[in-house]
């Protein structure tokens, strides 16, 4: 049988024309400029988007998030508790959010932050606050129809090699946290947990994930 051809403007409609930065905890989207410039100079619309990660107003979010998507094709490009973010906001199941494409995490700990629940078992909670409700989630499954493309580190500088020694990770979030069953990709770099944010390397991998279809 033979199939009639994609009318051209439905293929350039589901081309990604928005993306949405979203930093990790103790941070703020100053961190995430080099990134968001980059994206911004490849042709895409970006919000990077700042907000407080101790107590973290997912409404306030979810609305901004939805707000700047519309009804356009979008990606959510995150790093570490943003992933967990991201994952909320897809959960809310919006209008909006079924734009979304893609979703590239950057040493995001999708099945739970083994740091944070060691600071939480030790009487630290002050230290974390309700980032808790994200930091210490149990996922093991990508449910959801935008692709997930999980990008780790495997230079391990920081806490984690004093928390678990002999242990992979980049240096807070342990290699194994970082994958879900249903993602569409898992791409390590010998990086450490910070330094994912800066790495060219990274940034051409994520400019071309969010070109490619």
């Amino acid at each position: 049988m033979r199939h009639s051809p994609i009318p051209l403007e439905n293929v350039v409609t589901q081309q990604i024309q928005c993306v949405v930065v979203l930093h990790g905890l103790y941070m703020s989207g100053f961190v995430m400029k080099p990134l968001s410039a980059r994206l911004e100079r490849s042709g895409y619309r970006i919000l990077n988007l700042s907000y407080n990660t101790l107590t973290p107003n997912l409404d306030k979010i979810c609305k901004a998030i939805d707000d700047f998507i519309g009804n356009h094709p979008a990606a959510l490009v995150c790093h570490s508790m943003g992933g967990l973010v991201a994952r909320a906001y897809l959960e809310r199941n919006s209008v909006a959010s079924t734009q979304v494409k893609k979703v590239v995490t950057l040493g995001t700990p999708h099945k739970g932050s083994a740091i944070a629940k060691h600071m939480h078992d030790k009487g630290l909670e002050l230290l974390l606050k309700n980032s808790v409700e994200f930091l210490l989630s149990r996922n093991q499954d990508w449910p959801f129809n935008a692709k997930l493309y999980s990008i780790a580190g495997d230079l391990p500088i920081g806490l984690m090699p004093l928390l678990q020694k002999g242990s992979q990770s980049d240096g807070t979030v342990l290699l194994e946290e970082t994958k879900l069953n249903g993602m569409a990709e898992h791409k390590v770099f010998h990086l450490s947990h910070t330094s994912l944010i800066y790495s060219r390397a990274v940034m051409d991998y994520i400019c071309d994930l969010l070109k490619n279809p």
